[in-house]
């Protein structure tokens, strides 16, 4: 044997200690190893619609690895100078609120885009955030020369009522047309806050706002006959609102509008469970889609994002609809007997937006003669004493022909395309009803009983007006005829 190396012993004794030191973590990392091996082994045998993306996997390691703020001031201090002076330092941390929050991306014709989204009040009432848009073509190798970028402008549609967010609507326009071939792409918007929150930094987000995948753009969208004759652009439902109500607004609408209409009804959380049952109905009809835009909730814009909204319905369905109406689940609209609504709007087919006339009714006064059976009546059936108050400013309504139009407001819209023309002068042809706040009403509406034909009631006049009245009966008709009588049952 040969002769052992002075301090071998030592060495030896080190190395164990070591190993029994490590012990514990030694087998953790194998216990880990082994789980690892296993979890890989088992996810063979699960079905291939199971997937875990690699947004999934962002998600669980985040909280671990969130990477720091870039600020640089994070090294300054508080300086004091020859002078005498107390140069202080600013340390920011965080962001008040994002950059751009993208809700949906359309085409508005071969070579121009609408990104309609969010963006933070503040940056855009005291800062100039700038907009550049790029197409970026799926097959750079076989045609490099289609890489092309746009300055893009913006639109602030919601007249200054954003929070701590406001709506805007990105226009890309680019020299030419992209991606004609059909071979796919993707759009990116280059979002720069213009040194706008702090002015030592101009900070740039790149957002990928639109792909579209080989062979689905549709060239013939934009000069095709739209699908629908009257689309109808819900703003935000929310609260707890009645079924009945939603049903009778529903059936009356689509007698109204026809069989080329559609009704495309926003959920930010007052479409529950009763008020499904309603709609559900319609929507297997193909008469109405429902959008669940819940999680706008997460960001602090003006009345549940109305603006924002309406503003992504009418880009989502500009080429598929030849009018847009805008009003809510408490109005309804009217023509005068002996014209349809289509007759109505061939007469103002020359203007590309139409305002409409408000009737105010009251919500509580109904007539005495409905006093033994009002609960079986419907809202606008008993409902009958229009408020005739002078002086006083009422909002309007309005529908567009979407295709003139860049983007919209609530009441109307102030962005229409060159030439396009705005007209108010619509009375005796086409108005609408409001029953304000019944819609949110779970209870009996008749709370007074009138048995006259004009009321002074609450500091208002009010007179008898059965217009909608009369036509209950046909719509009650109508509703059985299309789905039959699987909603007699539904609650106030």
């Amino acid at each position: 044997m040969g002769k052992e190396r002075p301090g071998g012993e030592k060495q030896k004794r080190m190395v164990v200690g070591v190993v029994c030191n490590f012990a514990a973590e030694l087998k953790l990392l194998l216990t880990a190893l082994l789980l690892l091996c296993t979890l890989v082994t088992l996810l063979q045998f699960v079905p291939s619609r199971f997937t875990i993306s690699a947004s999934d996997l962002r998600f669980c390691i985040s909280p671990i690895a969130a990477s720091p703020s870039p600020s640089l001031s994070d090294t300054q201090s508080d300086d004091l100078l020859s002078s005498g002076i107390l140069r202080r330092a600013f340390h920011p941390y965080g962001a008040a609120a994002y950059n751009f929050i993208t809700m949906g991306t359309y085409r508005g014709g071969p070579n121009t885009f609408a990104i309609v989204g969010l963006a933070s009040k503040p940056l855009h009432l005291y800062s100039r955030p700038a907009y550049q848009c790029q197409w970026l073509p799926s097959n750079t190798k076989q045609n490099n020369t289609n890489i092309t970028s746009s300055l893009a402008y913006k639109i602030l549609p919601d007249w200054g009522y954003g929070r701590v967010y406001t709506v805007v609507v990105v226009n890309c326009t680019f020299s030419h047309p992209v991606n004609l071939d059909n071979s796919g792409g993707t759009l990116l918007l280059h979002a720069s806050t213009s040194g706008g929150g702090d002015s030592k930094f101009n900070l740039t987000d790149t957002i990928p706002a639109l792909t579209e995948p080989p062979g689905t753009f549709n060239l013939s969208l934009f000069t095709s006959k739209p699908k629908y004759d009257y689309l109808y652009c819900g703003s935000s439902l929310y609260g707890t609102l009645s079924p009945q109500r939603v049903r009778e607004w529903i059936a009356y609408h689509v007698r109204l509008f026809g069989e080329r209409s559609h009704f495309v009804i926003h959920d930010a959380g007052g479409v529950h469970e009763e008020v499904l049952e309603v709609l559900k109905p319609w929507m297997e009809l193909g008469y109405v889609s429902l959008q669940d835009i819940r999680e706008q909730e997460r960001f602090d814009g003006y009345y549940h994002n109305q603006f924002l909204v309406v503003n992504d319905c009418l880009h989502r369905y500009k080429f598929m609809a030849k009018w847009i109406f805008f009003f809510d689940v408490d109005e309804y609209i009217f023509v005068p007997p002996k014209t349809t609504l289509g007759s109505v709007l061939d007469s103002l087919s020359d203007y590309s937006q139409i305002t409409i006339e408000q009737m105010p009714m009251s919500n509580k006064l109904c007539h005495s003669v409905d006093a033994a059976k009002r609960h079986r009546k419907w809202g606008f059936e008993k409902l009958v004493y229009r408020d005739v108050k002078r002086g006083i400013r009422r909002d309007r309504k309005y529908a567009i022909q979407p295709r003139n139009v860049y983007a919209t407001g609530v009441h109307m819209s102030q962005n229409l395309g060159a030439g396009a023309k705005t007209t108010h002068k619509t009375e005796g042809r086409i108005k609408y009803f409001h029953y304000h706040g019944t819609i949110a009403q779970r209870r009996e509406p008749c709370r007074n009983l009138v048995n006259s034909t004009d009321i002074n009631f609450e500091n208002n006049p009010f007179v008898l007006d059965t217009t909608l009245r009369d036509l209950a009966g046909s719509v009650k008709k109508f509703e059985l005829k299309m789905i039959g009588s699987r909603l007699y049952n539904t609650r106030q």
